[in-house]
């Protein structure tokens, strides 16, 4: 048993694991807000090519993100903490109550907060684009700009195209 004061080697072992995970957090973050970044470039530039292998990245580095917070969860749970915010911050003052990686968490929290922030950014321009697309495709059909609804069916009403576009 350890002495008043001074972590055992499970929670010395557990601070380790736990400060090897936020590292590589904060690395996954700072990889994601530079791709977010580029991101944005790439759909003002609309270069489709660009813009999929943008995607097809943030979707690898997003999935790489979720399990390095799975394994912050199962940390917690292979302690006997909740898998959540409270359960982290237990058994941070379990394993580091120094709070040597109160830093490291907190840059998670900031880097997240600006990936989020960075990801609404590029929401906002995708939802623009979709409008003026939507917008021109109803000029081009002649239909009214109305919501697509379903019929009792299922299938979506078929647009009316009795005009014509030209005469040959």
């Amino acid at each position: 048993m350890a002495a008043a004061g001074v972590p055992s080697v499970d929670a010395e072992i557990c601070r380790e694991h736990l400060g090897t995970l936020l590292t590589e957090e904060i690395a996954a973050l700072r990889d994601l807000e530079d791709l977010l970044t580029r991101e944005y470039e790439v759909l003002g530039a609309k270069n489709v090519a660009a813009i999929e292998r943008t995607a097809l990245v943030r979707q690898q580095m997003v999935g790489d993100l979720a399990r390095t917070e799975e394994q912050r969860r199962s940390l917690c749970t292979m302690h006997g903490y909740s898998a959540d915010w409270v359960g982290l911050e237990s058994l941070m003052r379990w394993c580091d109550p120094q709070g040597t990686l109160l830093s490291r968490l907190r840059e998670c929290a900031r880097r997240a907060t600006q990936c989020r922030d960075l990801n609404d950014k590029n929401g906002i321009l995708v939802a623009a684009r979709l409008k003026h697309v939507e917008g021109l495709l109803t000029a081009l059909t002649g239909g009214a700009n109305q919501p697509v609804t379903y019929g009792p069916k299922g299938a979506a009403p078929k647009p009316n195209r009795s005009h014509e576009w030209g005469a040959a």
